[in-house]
């Protein structure tokens, strides 16, 4: 089994992300104990499926994942997000959450580390994990699941601060 560990975002607005994989699922925790998602993805013959989250407070994850790319939605048909990646060498660049909402994927492999930037300049995250031996393509999916999930609860979080003052 190998660990894929490290951070998405800041040190004081960012989730850690640990996982195990054992060659067919990816299991793990974005954020904290209390805080936090559960992370659960499988890969069978080119397919992902999975689910961040529990029963009523996630999304699901559900596409293609290939060495030489990433199509996968995340939630459902009508509320949800595509990700739509591609992989050249040792770079990983696409979109998350469409053209004109959405944000860039700019990512780098090098040996046992992905690193980069999901989002622009300001509104962006920080990427810097330890993949080893798991597929770039499914450690890509994985930060991306990553910042789905800081972003949602930074939403809420805003939505609350704004209703309650």
């Amino acid at each position: 089994m190998a660990d894929l560990h490290g951070r998405i975002g800041g040190t004081l607005t960012g989730y850690d992300l640990k996982a195990r994989w054992n060659g067919q699922t990816l299991d793990g925790r974005i954020g904290g104990v209390f805080d936090g998602k559960d992370l659960h993805l499988t890969v069978a013959a080119g397919e992902v499926d999975g689910r961040v989250g529990g029963t009523f407070a996630g999304f699901d994850a559900d596409g293609q994942l290939s060495p030489q790319g990433v199509q996968v939605r995340l939630g459902g048909h009508v509320v949800g997000d595509d990700v739509h990646l591609r992989i050249q060498g040792d770079r990983v660049t696409g979109r998350y959450s469409g053209r004109i909402d959405g944000k860039d994927v700019n990512l780098v492999r090098d040996g046992d580390q992905l690193t980069g930037r999901i989002g622009g300049t300001v509104e962006g995250k920080d990427v810097h994990l330890h993949i080893g031996p798991v597929p770039t393509e499914l450690a890509a999916l994985a930060a991306v699941c990553a910042y789905k999930a800081l972003e949602d609860e930074q939403s809420s979080q805003a939505a609350s601060s704004a209703s309650s003052g």
